[in-house]
């Protein structure tokens, strides 16, 4: 039997993986008021610490309240963010579970209706109910979708602003327990908004070419990198390419070899994974829309960006995306296309997906992994054995 890599360790800096399982981040949109961690986020992510999974992410933090997707948002613009965090992070510890977080910005998708209530535009009704709309940034006037709050350009003191804030929002992950970050620069938010030629049209130095488009990224990176501790592993989530050929039958927009060149520049600053994802820069009018003109995916169909990244770049990535079960995942990484494996709706329906992937691997055939609490239960169905 082939030993399984998906239940191996794995080490960046300081950091041992202690398997390749990462729970991905996804927003909840349940924050308290002020971008505060309640007792819910707590349940959402400690479920995950007893499921077999080595590493646990939060959702996005978001580093500048300008940059909220929703006024549910997490946020870590704040010394008073770091103490709920904390308590989620020491629970996390205590199981043995690697505690990662995600800054991010929304960018030109700020100022929007929580999914299940449209994900439209903050309006007058919203504004009744003491959530008035805002007015966001992005890298140009452009906005993502017709309809949404038209964005304002950053200036350029703007930008230096924000990159200090990515900084002083990763002191304070640090300050709050976390072991890894991951820095959001994918589907279309603001640092994506700056990559991509479909949405920067500046001609400033923060515009025009690949390394004017990519100067942004570069300096957040550098920024975080430069606030966390060596041995800190930096995540950076990237939309590897625009699909803008699938969605508008154009090539314009930004593409893997682009991300072969950021990926490489990353990696000279101090960033140790590409957490690979894909698409999002022009976003759709609303939920309905969304389920109505979205393309099927197929399984896996995010893994061979994460497979050319890393052999293109040479540098470890997470895949992400249709990855449905052990076998799966398994088979991604002894064909070495990525070096994580990050579950995330699939985590929602099954939290103790790592440990059942375990079990579909031959891994954990007598329940050992599981916490004993569980475990000796489960051991007990099974020698007592249930009637056909």
């Amino acid at each position: 039997m082939i030993e399984s890599l998906l239940f191996s360790p794995f080490q960046l800096r300081a950091v041992t993986f202690p398997n390749r399982i990462v729970i991905a981040p996804m927003q909840m949109y349940k924050s308290a008021p002020d971008g505060l961690a309640t007792d819910w986020h707590f349940q959402h992510l400690a479920k995950y610490a007893i499921g077999g999974a080595g590493t646990v992410m939060t959702e996005g933090l978001i580093v500048d309240p300008i940059g909220r997707n929703t006024y549910g948002d997490l946020g870590i613009w704040s010394d008073q963010h770091v103490a709920p965090l904390r308590r989620i992070t020491d629970f996390l510890h205590q199981q043995g579970v690697v505690a990662a977080a995600q800054l991010h910005h929304a960018g030109p998708k700020s100022s929007r209706q929580r999914p299940w209530e449209g994900l439209g535009p903050l309006g007058e009704a919203e504004a009744a109910k003491g959530e008035p709309p805002w007015q966001p940034v992005s890298s140009t006037d452009s906005s993502s979708v017709a309809g949404w709050h038209r964005p304002r350009a950053m200036s350029v003191a703007e930008i230096e602003a924000l990159v200090a804030a990515y900084g002083a929002s990763a002191r304070r992950a640090v300050a709050a327990g976390f072991d890894a970050i991951d820095i959001h620069a994918a589907h279309g938010y603001l640092i994506h908004s700056f990559l991509s030629p479909v949405a920067n049209q500046r001609n400033d130095q923060y515009g025009g070419d690949l390394q004017g488009r990519m100067r942004i990224a570069l300096e957040i990176a550098a920024s975080v990198r430069a606030n966390l501790p060596d041995g800190t592993p930096l995540f950076f989530r990237l939309s590897c390419v625009d699909w803008r050929k699938d969605l508008d039958n154009r090539t314009d927009g930004w593409t893997i070899e682009d991300s072969f060149v950021l990926a490489r520049e990353l990696g000279a600053r101090g960033v140790d994974l590409i957490d690979c994802s894909s698409g999002g820069i022009r976003a759709e009018n609303s939920m309905m829309d969304y389920k109505k003109t979205r393309t099927k995916l197929k399984r896996g169909h995010q893994v061979p960006y994460a497979e050319a990244i890393r052999r293109e770049a040479g540098i470890p990535t997470m895949a992400v995306g249709v990855i449905l079960d052990g076998p799966q995942a398994e088979a991604i990484l002894q064909a070495k296309q990525a070096d994580l494996i990050a579950i995330g709706r699939e985590a929602l329906t099954d939290p103790h997906w790592g440990l059942h992937a375990a079990q579909a691997l031959g891994v954990d055939p007598d329940w050992n992994k599981w916490p004993p609490s569980y475990g000796w239960w489960l051991q007990l169905r099974d020698a007592i054995g249930i009637e056909a």
